[in-house]
This record gives structure tokens, C-alpha cells and sequence, in this order.
């Protein structure tokens, strides 16, 4: 057996065994090369080796074993290995296994943003509370959610592969400030531009009839 196999083979089930998230956090960082930058997720196809304990909430705090992981490099580290996959759950992935953890609403948090230039050459760029940054446009696109029970929306900025960054409540405010009424389809729409990109927020006549 090759040592590079022999590393695989050691690796697998690793998640499962181990004990604390110090432990868990070397784990993938000899599997993924994390120090490298974003390792590459997508292409990997490892088997799946169950749930773990794991939840990152609505504001952004991620919980391991229930209790929150305060070091911002631990959170850097596994969120440098996430994937959200067509079934809709999202995983921690390493070449050789892949395990569930559970995300209470997006796996990031959008906390500043930055604009430049304006009109049709406007550029929106977001930071996330694990240090990605994108610029809105086509690639990372921004899109509007309903939120149930208030009327209002939440956005979304697309990060990486299938995950995205709820944008921060001050953050949002800030973005619908750059608002403005476009026709898109015939219909006119409250939207936001980014990246030669325009992001309908809610049609013209909705936004109206809520600032009365």
C-alpha cells in the first residue's frame, strides 16, 4: 500500500471518531490541504459516513457537540470544506468521506459590503463572517426571499457552488438604498444592480402600497 493510500485509509470514518473540534479541525486540514485556499469540494465524490453534530445557526455561530466554536480559525477551517448538494442538505466533505451537518438558514453570513461606481457599471462587493469575499454579478447572484410573517425580504448572495451568504440586516438596508425602479419583462420592478447583473427585489407596485 502506497503511503498515500495509507493515509486515505486512515482517514476514513475520522469524522465519526473524532472526539472535539480541535480534533475534527486537524482531521481536515490533513485531508483537504485547507491552508492552500478553498479546497476543491466540487470534484470530490467520497462516500458518506453519516451526521455530525453540527449546526450553524441563523446568525452565523457554528455549534459543535452543542457548544459554539468561539475560534474564528476552527469556524475558517470548516467552512473552507462545506458543500451544499442537490438534495438540498449541506456537508462537510473531504476526499475520502462526507458527513451531514445541519444549517439553520445559509452556511454564511454577508457583514459589510462595499460600493463602487454606479448605474449600469455599479460593482457590489460582499464580505462574509468567514472572510469570502464576491462580487455580486452573474456569477454570484443576488437573490429576494419573502420573509414569512413580516413582509419584508431577505437577500441572498451566492458564494460558492450551491452556497450562499444571507445578507446581515444592516447590510440589507444598506443594499435597498441602492434600489431603483427598472422594467424587467414589462413589469416594473424594484431591483439592485451589480456586475452588469440586475437583482429584482419586489414589483414597483408591492414596494408602494408597503411605504405607503
Amino acid at each position: 500500500m502506497t503511503a498515500r493510500n495509507q493515509d486515505n485509509a486512515a482517514g476514513e470514518g475520522t469524522f465519526a471518531k473524532a472526539g472535539d473540534a480541535a480534533a475534527l479541525s486537524a482531521l481536515i486540514a490533513r485531508a483537504a490541504r485547507a491552508d492552500k485556499g478553498v479546497p476543491p469540494v466540487e470534484r470530490w465524490n467520497p462516500p458518506f459516513c453519516g451526521d455530525l453534530d453540527m449546526e450553524i445557526r441563523a446568525d452565523g455561530t457554528w455549534f459543535y457537540l452543542g457548544t459554539p466554536i468561539g475560534r474564528m480559525a476552527l469556524v475558517q477551517l470548516f467552512s473552507s470544506v462545506l458543500r451544499k448538494d442537490a438534495d438540498g442538505r449541506t456537508y462537510l466533505v473531504t476526499p475520502v468521506e462526507k458527513v451531514g451537518i445541519r444549517v439553520e438558514d445559509a452556511p454564511f453570513l454577508a457583514v459589510e459590503m462595499a460600493v463602487s461606481g454606479a448605474g449600469e457599471n455599479q460593482h457590489l462587493t460582499f464580505r462574509t463572517n468567514v472572510g469570502d469575499v464576491v462580487e455580486a454579478g452573474s456569477d454570484h447572484p443576488i437573490r429576494f426571499v419573502e420573509e414569512e410573517g413580516t413582509g419584508g425580504v431577505k437577500p441572498y448572495v451566492l458564494v460558492r457552488g450551491r452556497l450562499e451568504a444571507l445578507v446581515a440586516r444592516p447590510v440589507m438596508y444598506e443594499l435597498v438604498e441602492l434600489g431603483e425602479e427598472v422594467e424587467i419583462d414589462g413589469r416594473a420592478m424594484f431591483a439592485v444592480r451589480s456586475g452588469g447583473a440586475i437583482f429584482p427585489v419586489m414589483p414597483a407596485e408591492r414596494l408602494k402600497a408597503l411605504v405607503g
